[in-house]
């Protein structure tokens, strides 16, 4: 077996080189853990959204943003876009399967990273330093 991390293809034989910088995994992983591609993951795992809805429910997020990344997430097969042809038009996002595949792990994260932080308002001296643990 050659060094280094190597994506199969679900449907195919094909291995996908994801260090080299033609890899179409590369693109996905880029759009999943851009700054916003991992809250549009997170903010529809539970619940399909319309446009507005999503962009409120991510907190600094502008329009240009969140479409841009919804755009490029529903190339990438990880969400999908409903337009129901009323005046004005609404627009509903939700996750494919392989969208919600993909979301929960990062869903996992943050729970694990939210477990782990010190209660809201603690400042950072007051947080307890890794360096003061008994080892053990």
């Amino acid at each position: 077996m050659r060094e280094g991390a190597q994506l199969t293809q679900a449907e195919t034989d094909q291995r996908y080189e994801v260090f080299h910088t033609d890899c179409p995994a590369r693109d996905v992983v880029d759009h999943v853990t851009s700054r916003w591609g991992i809250w549009v993951l997170i903010s529809l795992r539970s619940n399909d959204l319309r446009f507005y809805e999503l962009r409120d429910s991510i907190q600094g997020i502008s329009e240009k943003m969140l479409a841009q990344t919804l755009r490029a997430l529903v190339q990438d097969g990880l969400a999908w876009r409903e337009v129901e042809p009323t005046t004005p038009p609404q627009v509903t996002y939700g996750l494919t399967e392989f969208g919600q595949d993909v979301g929960k792990p990062l869903t996992d994260l943050f729970d694990r990273i939210t477990q782990r932080l010190p209660p809201s308002g603690t400042s950072a001296t007051e947080r307890p330093n890794p360096a003061d643990r008994p080892v053990q």
